[in-house]
Order: structure tokens, then sequence, then C-alpha cells
């Protein structure tokens, strides 16, 4: 389906349609309004967007809205001359087969897409008659994670056109009280500052950006806006030195443990470094850029070691060394060396870092051992079944250490990835490909740099709770938290217990005192810590099943995708559906994007149908060997990416 250029969406400044001069934009957004209220970290957004058609025919409204990947779409509805027209909430199975027809005809294109790192699009359009008006709105809701020791709450800006009333309006509420709170963007400027107001008090903030018409412009001779990146709030609340804070309203709680100012356990850290051929280049620079900062951020009393792999697995040293300036320049020397070539055996190099660390002597003795694992491509070289990889390590390690794995670029298998290092006590993070890799390897080296605890166990009074979150947690690292949440049994005190290792930390929490903390508060959005139970049980289920066994598998996901519909939310397993006017494309679905289907698939196949035109023309006039054999690549990758495109 052709996309409309936007002269064809606003129209042309000073164009004549039947003798009449268009105004500067045909479809003008009059009114665009961002409404967030965040009530203990859990974020309800409400985007409403307001057009009118100035133009004498009709024309198409697009609504574009762009929302954090980590967030569940809840609503959805247009108006248009009065009539709504809702989005449905169905399971995504049953509601892709009632709508097969409308997909096959290429009617229904995914409504949400993957956008960048940290952000999905919602995208919208339909045809409104002449002078008519449609009211687009959008609810979304997200918990916020608190990485190094701040939470932020990321509202993208983008309208494209100067809007009349345009205003971002956040509250937050935060009963610990707030610690700290900005705001930046990548659009500000003296004038839109003034645009700009906070109000805060010991629990809660105001921020309303509410800039004019003028403001907006890029300079007053052009009627062009300013608007155009990133609007983003950060803030994190206060702490004591206790077993966390508890909150309670209508017979659900959540409870938020991140304690500070606790001494960090030495690591011993081994850097998997994959350098393979795919690795040549501006990935394997990056990546010696960051590991050099990366030694920098050692501390005295830490462990650590690099195992190389290609075809072959390379150890830099037989044992772990100590973090001494001395071990470090040798290991900056060693870094400065590294080069691409060969295949990739990911197998063997992980079982090599196991080994190492089970043949470790002499290492602290409350010290987190860990594996961190930087590949870039898919086992070609030994062990190339993921199945069998993922089973070999997961035996080898046993509990033993934890495995982060960064999947640098699009080549890799991020699934395989993902599984394994849930499976094993860490998480998996994508790397992309910019000039900011070596950043983002630091940065993601910098929130597990600090654990302060490990072997976390939450107990609760037998009874007295139902229905609760993840329990058990491997490590914790400084400035990050711990979010449990439940159901409350009995309407009584209760007494949660946090083990970690051979402390034990205590908190109590009387039911009715914490529900009046709650009450007659007009800016929280209902049932909060009823829908945060259900976001975070819907998140923990999906993330468990990734590495589940199959039975097992099935069984989340029907639980996940029973909380999904209950909730309303889009999620993996449920699709939205938006019926038009009868005289238009009459069905959208609007499904959550995968990591890799999306931004992957979709971006590799038309990469690849760009290329296969190229390579097939070269081949066939030059019908050199080099040709033909990358023309034999680009079609077995076509193919693949086909396949998946379609599923």
């Amino acid at each position: 389906q052709a996309v409309p250029s936007p002269a064809a969406l606003w129209g042309v400044p000073g164009q004549l349609q039947d003798g009449a001069l268009l105004p500067r934009h045909a479809i003008e957004i009059y009114s665009l309004h961002v409404d967030c209220k965040v009530t203990s970290r859990f974020a309800h957004t409400v985007v409403t967007s307001k057009i009118v058609n100035r133009a004498n025919e009709s024309r198409e409204a697009t609504f574009e809205v762009e929302l954090p990947k980590t967030a569940f779409i809840t609503n959805f509805s247009m108006s248009i001359d009065g009539k709504v027209y809702p989005g449905i909430i169905k399971e995504k199975a049953s509601a892709q087969k009632e709508y097969d027809t409308a997909v096959l005809r290429g009617q229904s294109a995914g409504l949400v897409k993957i956008t960048g790192r940290k952000l999905e699009q919602f995208h919208m359009s339909v045809s409104i008659a002449a002078a008519s008006k449609v009211t687009f709105e959008l609810t979304y809701e997200e918990l916020l994670k608190r990485q190094l020791g701040k939470f932020e709450l990321l509202i993208k800006v983008r309208p494209r056109q100067l809007v009349k009333h345009f205003q971002i309006d956040v509250h937050i509420f935060e009963p610990q009280g707030i610690r700290f709170l900005e705001t930046d963007s990548t659009f500000m400027t003296n004038e839109l500052t003034e645009a700009l107001t906070k109000v805060q008090n010991e629990t809660k903030a105001h921020i309303l950006f509410k800039p004019t018409v003028d403001q907006q412009k890029i300079n007053p001779e052009l009627d062009e806006t300013l608007l155009n990146g990133d609007f983003v709030v950060r803030y994190d609340v206060k702490r004591g030195a206790t077993a966390g804070d508890i909150q309670i309203v209508n017979g659900y709680f959540v409870h938020y443990f991140a304690p500070h100012e606790m001494p960090v356990f030495p690591k011993n850290v081994i850097f998997l470094i994959d350098r393979s051929g795919s690795m040549a280049g501006r990935k394997i620079e990056q990546t010696k850029a960051a590991l050099l900062k990366i030694l920098q951020d050692l501390r005295p009393e830490d462990h650590f070691s690099f195992i190389t792999f290609n075809s072959r697995v390379a150890e830099w040293r037989s044992s772990l060394l100590q973090a001494t300036a001395e071990n470090m320049a040798n290991a900056a020397g060693f870094v400065q060396t590294l080069s691409a070539s060969g295949g990739t055996d990911i197998n063997r190099a992980l079982l090599t870092a196991v080994s190492v660390l089970d043949k470790a002597k002499r290492l602290p003795k409350s010290s987190v051992s860990m594996i961190i694992l930087l590949t870039d491509g898919q086992p070609t070289s030994g062990e190339s079944n993921v199945e069998v990889i993922q089973e070999n390590i997961q035996k080898a390690v046993n509990g033993k250490y934890a495995l982060f794995c960064l999947g640098f670029g699009f080549d890799v298998s991020y699934k395989f990835l993902e599984k394994m290092a849930l499976s094993n006590g860490g998480i998996a993070r994508r790397i992309y490909e910019n000039a900011d890799a070596a950043l983002q390897l630091q940065g993601f080296y910098q929130e597990v740099a600090t654990p302060i605890l490990r072997k976390i166990e939450m107990q609760y009074p037998e009874n007295a709770i139902e229905g609760l979150t993840k329990n058990n947690f491997k490590l914790f690292f400084e400035g990050s938290e711990i979010i449990k949440s439940g159901t409350v049994l009995l309407m009584v005190s209760f007494l949660p217990l946090q083990h970690a290792s051979d402390l034990t930390l205590k908190e109590e929490a009387n039911v009715k005192e914490k529900e009046q903390v709650f009450q007659n508060q007009s800016y929280i959005f209902g049932n909060f810590i009823e829908r945060l139970w259900a976001y975070l049980t819907i998140q923990q289920l999906l993330e468990k099943s990734i590495s589940a066994q199959a039975e097992d598998q099935k069984t989340l996901e029907a639980q996940a995708l029973e909380l999904s519909l209950r909730y309303s939310f889009v999620t993996p397993l449920t699709s939205m559906v938006v019926t038009k006017p009868a005289d238009q494309q009459q069905t959208e679905l609007a499904n959550k994007p995968t990591e890799f289907s999306d931004l992957h698939m979709g971006k590799c196949f038309l990469l690849f149908q760009w290329r296969i035109s190229i390579i097939f023309s070269n081949a066939k006039r030059k019908k050199s060997s080099w040709w033909l054999f990358y023309r034999a690549k680009y079609l077995r990758f076509g193919k693949i990416c086909e396949a998946k495109h379609k599923r």
C-alpha cells in the first residue's frame, strides 16, 4: 500500500483546489494533549489528538504515537463527527484468523511496529470528509524500571506541524517521597523553556509543558515546528535502610525493595568476546573501546579474565587475575591486539568460561561470579544446534554463576541468547550497530557492576497473601529495584522478610493504615495496584515461558493470555481490532511487535529486495564466482526473511 507524501496528507501551502487557496495544512491538528499520571512508578498515559479537514474534499487523517516498548496499549478509539469507533482486544490467534481475509487482500497492515531501541509506533489513518473532525485517543500503561538510581518517563514528541493547543501534563505521586526530579528534552530552546513549569512537594510533582504556537516555531518567519524529539522526566524516591516500602489499595499490595548504602560484593567476571569474521571493522573497534573503559571501572577487589573465540577458543590467561594496576595494564594491551576472522564456536567458548570459573582458586569468599558474552552471529563452528548449546550451558552452569548475553546487531539469534541468559540467572540485551555502540556496552556493564545482594527471597505470613509475582532473585545490583505484588487475604498487619545471603530484613505493614494513603486522591487512576499486579504478572509469565519446556510454556502463556484479556492489555498474545467507517477499509489489527520479527525482518526484507536486484543484475552480467556466491547467499537469506516476515 502506497504511503502518501506529507503534501498529500496535509496539502501544499499556496496550492489551488477548486479555485480556492489551500491552508498551510489541509489536515490540521488543532489539539494534541499527552496526559500522564504516575502513581508509585506505574504510569498511565493518554494521548488525545483532535484533527480537522480544512480541504474541500475528503482527506486522510493520520494518528501516530511512539510509546515505550515496555508499555502495553490498553485502549484506543476514534470519534468521527460524533460517532465512536473503539478498539477491541481479543486473543491474537482468533483475531488473526477472523481477519485473515483482509490481511490476504493487503488491507490490514500492522498498526504497531518497533521504531528504535526503546520505542514502538502506533499508526492509524482514516479518511474524513471535508470540514469534518476526528478525535483519536490512545491509552497505554507501563511500570517504570529503576536503572542506575533513577526512573525515566519517556514521551516522544513529533506533531510534524504547529499545534494551536499542545500540552504535556505529567502528575507524579510517590508516597515514599520524591528525592529528586528533573526534566530533559532533545528540542528545548530558551523560548520553549518558558512554556515549562514544574511544581513539587514532598510526595507529589506536576510538570506542565504548554508552548504557544509562536514558541513552537523554528523561527518567526517559518511555520515549522521545533517539537521533534524526546521529552524525558527522571526522578527517584526516598528510601530508608529497611525491608522496603509496602503499598495497599483495594486488597492488592505492591512491595518495593531497593536497599542502599550497602557494601558491594567483589566480582569474578569473564569477558567472553566474539572475534569471528563478522565482527571485523567497526564492531571490533567499538568492542575494544568499550572494554578499555570497562577495565578502568573494575574495583581492586575484583577478579577478571578474557576469553576470545572464533572457530577456536583462546584464553588470555589460564586463571582469573585480580584487578591490580599491573594486570589491568596488561589486559589493556591485550584488548588493543584483538582482530576478527573465522567462524563462531559459542558452545565451546561458554563451556571454557564455565570451566575457568570452576577451577578458579583464591577468590574472595563472598563474591559474585559472572560471564558476559558478546557475540554478533549464530553458532557456525563446533556445535551449531542452539537447543543442544542451551542444554549444555545450563547443565555446566548449574545455578553457580550468572550469564549475561549481549547480541551485537541483528544477525544474532536474539531468542537463543535471551533463553540462555534467563535460564542461567542473567539477562540478554541487544547492542545496536550505531556510533554509540561502545557507550551501550559500557552502560550495560555499569548496570551489573555493583552487586550488593544475592540469593534474595521474600517471605510473607502463611495464608495472608496469594497471587504473588516472582519471589526469588539471584542478584540485586545497586541502583535497581525489586518489585513484588499480590493480593492481601487477611486484612491485618503482615510482616514480609527479605533473606539475602546471611542478611535478614523485616518490615511490618498495617493494611488499614496503608490503604488510607491512597484515599480521596483524585489524580490517582482507579485500581492502579491491581493493574500493576496484572502488568507485572504478565511480564514475568512471558519471561518465564521463554526458558520453559513446551508443555509448561503453553500453561504459562495461557495464564498470561487470560490476564491480558481480563485487564485489556495488548501483549504478544493479544490483538486490538480496530473497525473503521463502512465506506473504508474495514479492519486493522494492532499486535505487540517482537524484538526480532518486526524491526529486523521488516528492515532485512526490504534491504534484501533492494540488494538482490543489484546482485542479480551484476551476477548475470559478470558471471563471476564471487557474485554467484553472494547471489546464492542472498537468495537463502531472502527465503528466511520472507518466511519469518509472513509469520
